[in-house]
């Protein structure tokens, strides 16, 4: 693990009135990047706390989660179990050959009884003798809420007054919440389109109920790894004027809200900007080459 995550500045989004850095996340470690060490860490010590010898979890063929957590079961002496919300007679992406690589074995729930096959797996967890510990949809929990408080554990996150991030299961974002300064204001731009449920998935994570936060919909281009020329053309872009890799379905989505909501000036004069980069550029190998320039 990098232990020296930076806080990079963003030039091209500079303006007068305000400041606007990114939390380098992608560079915590190449597989286990961004957002999901942090949320993964807890779970696995309950597993091994539990003495489960499988770890098992849920995601789509292009699961950030569900690779990250490959690879760090396997560096910590567990199988792995991914449901997968895919047919078995579908292409296998690049993100599950990798999950593959690290000993994962795949089960395809399909797609349309996905969540409620899920479900019934996270139910079965209720006895405590069972050898496969589950981990809900993106790290989705408690304990991955308290994994991803540590994110903001650094002194020098305290000055931001706007500390903003990509939103999927909400995990993080609630455990950003948790962690916050009196000061600061927490911001989520979804990837989803569930902007009418993700409130309250958020909500049942926090430690302190009266601990406001701001969700802004409308970033999502269509809805989750939904693209366009549009999109890859501001990833290259930035890229080349500040040197900071993105991914298809966080992290510039996130970015393009940032700069507009800039140009729209809905942050105050004197506005200190943290967004939260959260890694997941594997998924960029689902694009044809030279989609990209980076």
């Amino acid at each position: 693990m990098n232990e020296n995550i930076t806080i990079q500045s963003i030039p091209s989004f500079k303006r007068d009135f305000i400041k606007v850095d990114i939390l380098r996340l992608d560079e915590l470690h190449p597989v286990v990047s961004g957002n999901k060490w942090f949320k993964l860490r807890y779970y696995i010590q309950e597993a091994k706390q539990q003495k489960a010898n499988t770890i098992a979890s849920f995601g789509g063929p292009y699961s950030n989660h569900l690779l990250a957590l490959a690879f760090a079961a396997k560096q910590n002496g567990f199988k792995s179990i991914g449901y997968v919300r895919s047919n078995a007679n579908e292409a296998i992406t690049p993100t599950l050959c990798e999950a593959i690589e690290y000993g994962m074995e795949l089960k395809f729930l399909g797609r349309n009884e996905f969540s409620l096959l899920k479900n019934k797996l996270l139910q079965s967890q209720s006895n405590a003798l069972n050898a496969v510990y589950y981990i809900d949809e993106g790290g989705y929990g408690n304990l991955g809420a308290q994994g991803a408080t540590s994110i903001l554990a650094n002194e020098k996150t305290n000055i931001y007054s706007h500390i903003i991030c990509a939103v999927g299961t909400g995990t993080m974002m609630a455990g950003l919440i948790n962690a916050s300064q009196a000061h600061q204001k927490i911001i989520g731009i979804p990837i989803l389109k569930n902007e009418n449920s993700i409130q309250e998935e958020i909500k049942a994570l926090l430690l302190c109920e009266e601990k406001s936060f701001t969700i802004l919909p409308g970033f999502h281009l269509g809805g989750y790894a939904k693209t366009n020329q549009t999109q890859f053309d501001f990833m290259n872009q930035l890229w080349n004027t500040d040197h900071i890799p993105t991914d298809i379905v966080y992290t510039s989505k996130l970015l393009i809200a940032v700069e507009q909501l800039i140009d729209q000036n809905y942050f105050e004069h004197n506005a200190q900007i943290l967004i939260i980069h959260s890694g997941g550029l594997q998924g960029n190998r689902s694009l044809p080459v030279g989609t990209l320039v980076f």
